[in-house]
């Protein structure tokens, strides 16, 4: 029977949590961006010769394995004389595939089974009315595209190319056929629905990059689909894909996102309530869209000779150190996959991701990110988070995904197996029995660096498990607590003084929480160079801060029908409830800089950000209170993103909503 005391003591934590401050509520607490310059939205002016032009916000990015931080455009792009000028210069090639691989022999983009090809022929739908380029990422478009943002965001070129209006030079559209294990079980041939591919990209560094369009409409491998995608996951995937690769983590990448008038008509939350949203494409990249279903599918279908055709490819562009007549070669590249695969899921864990759908028509074969849907990030740690709704016995839960991951690793041993001696199968399945220890040691390192701790001792697991335990207890904040970790002085420690330190405060509520205290303390204690800056230096890199970020609300009339009552901030914010089954993006972003104050360009290393606001359009700072400094910040950028996407009606609604915040 529960006690007096337990009740107060749930009392007095439930009046603590709402007294936190507002700009440390997040949809994504997990996940931190290392974003050296923040989210600095540059804004364009319209071309007076295509009114079709809306000011494009472009997001700078920059990823935190970067060690020189962020430089200026010219030092991290070259010379600028060597970027191409518009996208009228711009070409890809399909040849190296067309000439390897055999085509579908059946034209159209009618609904079919199609056999012994790994691609069908399939053309780009136009999305119709207006079209506006939403947003662009520079880093892609200046980093990999060599093209030059300024005119890519006045072109007419690349908004048809990057829509499906009309065809890069070069291109051959094609739509990739590929099977998968869905929630455990055989789903048959997938493929490409509602992609195409462009064709490959070789920039000025000697990469090579494959272009896809999302969401460009019908293809052989739609099934009952209609080829779309809608701003809402368009969204999602845009930011998301590109605040992945500023944490580190392998991803694919977002060059571009195209809004239109199209109505498509979506079922969001599966239960019978259909409404219209609109059209949108997602210009991505990704070294290789092959996946374990690329392999299943021929090995399902005993295409043996295609199978092997397809491996032989896959080693010789993307896994150069695999010599090509080595008779193990199929085992090397299996090895690399295994071990690579631990390595990925261990960073997604690191940072709160669950991916949703972890199938395996959605792990690369390159060990990458790919296929953002129903994804999310962990807010209070539980390991039993799960993002999407359909996924009722939380099989793709964020605690999950390691298993997933050698269950999705035997699949494509079964896959393998074709092209396997019965000694290479064995050996194939006891590299795959070290997979648990890859991950195991990989996520080990990973939380002992955001605990600051140094060499290895004999109780740093039971360390980290103990907080992870007392963390899942008190419904910590996963990534605020290993900040705040990281920012407290020994001083603190020692005294359990959390002021101001909200996630901590949460966390010593637990009745061990002392005890493990005494423990990191005293393992504190035993490495040297142990002064509160180091401590701080060592854990920043991977215990980013977290600040009010900005969300993707993209459902105008769903908005219109909230005004008209009285609602909390964080319902303004987030647009509904945080079990909301498809939860809204909301993006991170970390700012550093020298001396404090908000950063130039060309600063941002050295201390944190000191609560001024950077006005995107005129470049203006103001000194405004620290606890209202992130929300407003945010709710401007999101009244350009409205602007750019809605229009002024949507982008005055929200200034006005943050006018009120301020009041």
């Amino acid at each position: 029977m529960t006690t007096r005391g337990a009740r107060a003591g749930r009392r007095k934590r439930r009046r603590r949590r709402k007294r936190r401050h507002e700009c440390y509520k997040t949809n994504v607490k997990g996940a931190m961006w290392s974003v050296c310059r923040a989210l600095v939205f540059s804004l364009t002016a319209a071309s007076a010769s295509a009114s079709t032009f809306t000011p494009a916000y472009v997001p700078d990015f920059c990823s935190r394995s970067d060690p020189d931080g962020c430089r200026d455009d010219a030092a991290s792009n070259g010379n600028a004389s060597e970027l191409v000028r518009g996208p009228g210069r711009f070409g890809v090639s399909c040849e190296k595939l067309i000439e390897t691989f055999p085509l579908d022999e059946v034209d159209g983009d009618f609904v079919r089974t199609v056999k012994n090809c790994v691609f069908s022929k399939s053309t780009p739908t136009p999305l119709k009315g207006p079209l506006r380029l939403a947003a662009v990422s520079k880093d892609v478009i200046e980093g990999i595209l060599d093209l030059n943002v300024t005119h890519v965001t006045r072109s007419d070129d690349f908004l048809r190319y990057a829509s499906g209006g009309r065809l890069i030079p070069g291109s051959v559209p094609l739509a990739h056929r590929y099977g998968g294990h869905q929630f455990g079980y055989w789903a048959g041939q997938l493929g490409d629905g509602r992609a195409h591919f462009l064709g490959q990209y070789s920039n000025r560094k000697g990469e090579i990059w494959e272009l896809q369009l999302k969401g460009s409409g019908k293809t052989p491998y739609s099934r009952s689909g209609d080829g779309r995608a809608v701003i809402r996951s368009s969204v999602r995937e845009f930011l998301c894909s590109e605040a992945m690769h500023s944490l580190g983590v392998p991803t694919s990448r977002a060059a571009s996102l195209i809004v239109s008038e199209e109505p498509v008509f979506r079922d969001q939350f599966y239960d019978g309530n259909v409404k219209t949203e609109r059209g949108a494409v997602v210009l991505r990249l990704a070294k290789s869209w092959f996946r374990i279903g690329s392999l299943e599918i021929l090995s399902q279908s005993g295409e043996i000779d295609l199978l092997r055709k397809l491996l032989n490819f896959v080693i010789e562009e993307h896994f150069s150190f695999v010599r090509p007549d080595d008779p193990d070669k199929y085992l090397v590249f299996y090895s690399t996959v295994v071990n690579e695969t631990a390595h990925l899921i261990a960073l997604w864990t690191s940072v709160g991701f669950a991916h949703g759908v972890c199938n395996t028509d959605n792990f690369s074969l390159l060990s990458v990110t790919v296929d953002y849907g129903p994804f999310g990030f962990m807010e209070s740690y539980n390991p039993d988070f799960v993002p999407n709704a359909s996924d009722d016995e939380g099989r793709y839960s964020v605690g999950a995904q390691a298993d997933v991951g050698l269950f999705n690793l035997e699949k494509l041993l079964s896959a393998l197996s074709a092209v396997l001696s019965h000694r290479q199968q064995k050996r194939a399945k006891m590299i795959l029995k070290g997979y648990a220890d890859i991950y195991q040691k990989r996520i080990h390192l990973i939380f002992k660096a955001k605990l600051g701790l140094l060499g290895e001792e004999e109780g740093d697991g039971y360390l980290i498990a103990f907080l992870l335990k007392m963390m899942e207890d008190t419904q910590s904040d996963f990534t605020a607590t290993f900040r705040q970790l990281s920012e407290v002085s020994a001083e603190q420690l020692h005294n359990s003084n959390f002021t101001q330190m909200w996630a901590l405060d949460d966390l010593s509520l637990h009745q061990l929480f002392s005890d493990w205290l005494g423990m990191y303390l005293l393992r504190l204690s035993r490495q040297p160079n142990n002064s509160d800056r180091q401590r701080r230096m060592k854990r920043k890199p991977v215990n980013l801060r977290g600040d009010w970020i900005c969300k993707s609300q993209i459902r105008a009339e769903e908005l219109d029908g909230r005004v008209g009552r009285k609602e909390s901030r964080r319902e303004r914010f987030f647009g509904g409830g945080a079990a909301a089954p498809h939860p809204v993006l909301s993006l991170r972003y970390t700012r550093h800089c020298r001396g404090g104050g908000l950063c130039s360009k060309t600063s941002w290393v050295g201390s944190e950000f000191k609560g001024q606001l950077f006005l995107m359009r005129d470049v203006e700072k103001k000194n405004i209170k620290k606890g209202r400094t992130h929300l407003q910040y945010v709710f401007l950028i999101f009244c350009h993103v409205c602007w750019n996407i809605f229009g002024p009606k949507m982008s005055t609604l929200w200034l006005r909503l943050n006018v009120t915040l301020l009041l």
